[in-house]
């Protein structure tokens, strides 16, 4: 005999099942009927668990979140120097959008910017907390000497945020080819150095 599902378990399927249709059909094409089609129950049985589809999408946003933050406090605790951490931050965040490819066409969604205000708070949360841990490891780099002076920890971390977005898309549109991580540390590695103090005269020549 067949053990019944508890709601949690059924939960945890139903948002499965929507980042699975954000992925296939788009988040603005997502319906209660093909959620409820992919899990094998009816509309009426996606809205006891969900009184509103705003409340799906909710459920969304806090197990991405979950993901992320997991991801984010890993990368953190595995890397004592702060470049190293940065770096972390990155692959980590891009490892989270290659295992979760819905990712980037929800945060571009209607459903997103437009129809869920709430849904946007959660996601702007998310992007403050990245946008934070970034900037605290590159001003202790800065501290350390390894990031000019120069530099705001702020606006790098908008830079190092935006390549981030900038690599889903350019992904995205490329159907998915190639390692988006791989891609990503190269670029990470680049904007570091780009971001290093200048050598003096002397060293330059030796």
């Amino acid at each position: 005999m067949l053990r019944r599902k508890s709601a949690e378990d059924r939960k945890t399927e139903i948002v499965t099942a929507v980042l699975d249709l954000a992925d296939r059909v788009g988040p603005d094409r997502m319906t209660a009927r093909k959620v409820a089609e992919t899990v094998g129950l009816s509309q009426p049985g996606i809205f006891r668990h969900f009184a509103r589809k705003s409340a799906l999408w909710l459920a969304v946003a806090d197990q991405i979140g979950v993901r992320l933050s997991q991801g984010w406090a890993e990368a953190i605790a595995a890397n004592d120097r702060p470049e190293a951490r940065v770096k972390a931050l990155i692959l980590s965040q891009l490892g989270q959008i290659e295992a979760t490819p819905a990712l980037p066409s929800i945060l571009f969604s209607r459903e997103l910017n437009m129809d869920n205000p709430d849904l946007r708070e959660a996601f702007g949360s998310l992007l403050a907390a990245f946008h934070g841990h970034l900037a605290a490891a590159l001003g202790e780099a800065q501290a350390q000497g390894s990031v000019r002076n120069d530099v705001s920890p702020g606006d790098a971390a908008v830079f190092l945020t935006s390549l981030v977005q900038g690599l889903a898309i350019r992904w995205s549109l490329g159907a998915r080819k190639g390692s988006l991580t791989e891609e990503g540390a190269r670029l990470v590695d680049v904007q570091m150095a780009l971001m290093a103090p200048d050598l003096p005269t002397e060293r330059k020549r030796t």
